[in-house]
């Protein structure tokens, strides 16, 4: 899952903005709550229905302002979306039903080769004979290794920022990120133009978000002291790992 998350994400950037990529990526507490109440790990109630449609219609609202939007990009970013509802999940049974403590350093390093092998694949028959018809395609290692070292920093300052702080601390940060992106993609990329409306749907979606937060942070079941400050040092739950590997999926 977190290989066709990968896949299916970044292929999206081919056909929609980065800024619009990112606003409809708002919509993923929507679908990991669907699909955990379909699994049978989240309970419905009212309050949640009533943020998961707050988060909906501001994503409506934000691709209602979108100026150029390819619905081939929007496709490919909602099976994103799924994929890692999916994938978060998974975590989720791994690390409540079945007991697997794993923190978030050591889940990267049994998911990441996973991952490389799922994606290799379908590149060797998909992608592999058009770059060798490509005269022009050439292979940057330089930009890949970049790419890579800037995975390792975000997934490293996550799991400090956990370690050292708390999840709350890691999710406003996120926010502050999510806004970033979308500010800064809509002023580098030429193709990017936010309208008004763009901006308020993202906004109403990002309050869902903070609400959803803000919910699932309350409802956390307490521990004691002592398992407290064994997660403040080796923080193994879902909702950090969900952190983690979502930062670690945008940071491509």
């Amino acid at each position: 899952m977190f290989a066709m998350t990968l896949w299916l994400g970044n292929s999206a950037y081919l056909y929609i903005s980065v800024a619009f990529a990112q606003m409809l990526k708002a919509i993923m507490p929507v679908a990991v709550f669907l699909l955990g109440a379909a699994f049978g790990l989240e309970e419905m109630s009212y309050k949640m229905l009533a943020i998961m449609s707050v988060i909906s219609i501001g994503v409506i609202v934000a691709s209602v302002g979108e100026i150029t939007i390819s619905w081939v990009g929007v496709v490919y970013q909602m099976g994103g979306v799924v994929a890692e509802a999916l994938r978060l999940i998974f975590i989720e049974i791994f690390l409540k039903k079945k007991g697997v403590k794993l923190n978030l350093i050591s889940m990267m390093y049994y998911v990441s080769p996973c991952s490389a092998l799922c994606l290799f694949i379908p590149w060797l028959f998909l992608e592999k004979p058009k770059m060798d018809d490509s005269i022009s395609w050439n292979f940057p290692p330089f930009t890949l290794f970049l790419n890579c070292l800037c995975t390792f920093i975000l997934n490293m300052s996550v799991f400090l920022v956990i370690s050292r702080t708390s999840a709350l601390t890691a999710r406003v940060t996120g926010v502050v990120r999510d806004w970033s992106v979308v500010l800064l993609s809509a002023a580098i990329f030429a193709d990017t133009q936010l309208t008004f409306i763009n901006i308020i749907g993202y906004a109403i979606a990002i309050a869902g978000v903070v609400s959803y937060n803000n919910h699932k942070l309350k409802v956390k079941p307490q521990a004691n002291p002592q398992q407290g400050d064994e997660n403040k040092v080796n923080p193994g739950n879902r909702r950090d790992v969900e952190i983690s590997m979502n930062s670690t999926k945008e940071a491509s």
